[in-house]
């Protein structure tokens, strides 16, 4: 089951044991999570094809919500299906590369919507507090320039995690106390110093998520600023709903994501570890479920976009 090369041991597979303590739970949680990734699915899905399909809707903000969607389905992509395949058919085992390949695709298009994110609170500091300009500015040469960065940014943070883990010395540990790989929790099946990869996470961590999130506080700080100088309360109404769904999204999207750190590193004895992994589980298919939703409830040209395909259904 080793497989050894000139600095580590490394175990040829990994066993994913699903959530240890809820396992008489997994078939409820199994139809739970399905249901919720097939909503994903469908939402997401439209969401591009109406954007893609529509030329009216070729705007910085519909390209936006598009980026968006892809990473959502790739997000939710690279974890529910596997897991669904633990709970039904009970295929615990996964391979070293395929372990890492999986922690690749989650870290990096959960840096990735954090960057979308934030190329999104631009786009409405923009619209509202530089509005005759807005078209020059966020051109289509830019919005692409915006996301390749988005896409590089988060390659350049994840890759070294693969090398992080390589190196380690697991001694024969291979037994994984979740539906998914991601980066401290094969970290902490090694026998060796885990050091370097608890620094760089942390580094990395802070330097992508939480300064995207300084910086969409600061633009909505600018863009509260901006609305309340308006000389109407309709006027203040309008480019106030213009935000709200972005809103939405940035705390179902930022908030379980501080929560689930907090709990992990200050919460960890108190909070059994069957919730935690639940959680996570929860996490990576809840939010690609509602945001098509929200979207689709509060912009009205997708709304009505979506109607009119439903009715030629």
């Amino acid at each position: 089951m080793l497989t050894a090369n000139s600095t580590s041991l490394q175990p040829s597979v990994f066993l994913l044991i699903g959530i240890p303590g809820l396992e008489a739970a997994h078939s409820s949680i199994s139809v739970l999570l399905c249901v919720m990734y097939l909503v994903g699915l469908i939402g997401n899905s439209t969401l591009i094809y109406i954007i893609i399909r529509e030329h009216s809707l070729h705007e910085p903000m519909y390209i936006f919500f598009s980026m968006l969607a892809a990473t959502d389905l790739l997000l939710c992509s690279s974890t529910v299906p596997r897991a669904l395949i633990l709970f039904w058919f009970h295929i615990r085992t996964i391979s070293f590369g395929g372990c890492l390949t999986q922690m690749f695709l989650i870290h990096f298009s959960f840096i990735l919507e954090s960057a979308i994110l934030l190329a999104m609170a631009l786009d409405r500091y923009i619209a509202i507090c530089n509005p005759l300009k807005y078209e020059i500015i966020l051109n289509l040469s830019v919005i692409m320039k915006i996301g390749v960065f988005g896409m590089v940014r988060s390659f350049c943070c994840v890759s070294p995690f693969i090398y992080l883990l390589k190196r380690l010395s697991y001694c024969g540990a291979n037994i994984i106390p979740h539906t998914y790989c991601e980066h401290m929790g094969l970290a902490r099946l090694a026998c060796t110093d885990i050091t370097l990869n608890i620094m760089y996470g942390l580094a990395v961590g802070v330097l992508t998520v939480l300064l995207d999130f300084l910086l969409i506080i600061l633009s909505y700080v600018l863009i509260l600023w901006a609305v309340l100088q308006l000389p109407s309360s309709a006027a203040r109404f309008k480019a106030f709903s213009t935000c709200a769904s972005h809103m939405c999204v940035i705390l179902m999207f930022y908030i379980p994501a501080f929560v689930t750190v907090l709990a992990h590193r200050f919460g960890h004895k108190s909070i059994p570890s069957h919730i935690h992994i639940l959680l996570a589980n929860l996490y990576v298919v809840f939010p690609p479920m509602l945001n098509p939703i929200i979207y689709g409830v509060k912009t009205r040209e997708i709304r009505r976009r979506v109607l009119h395909l439903l009715v030629l259904i």
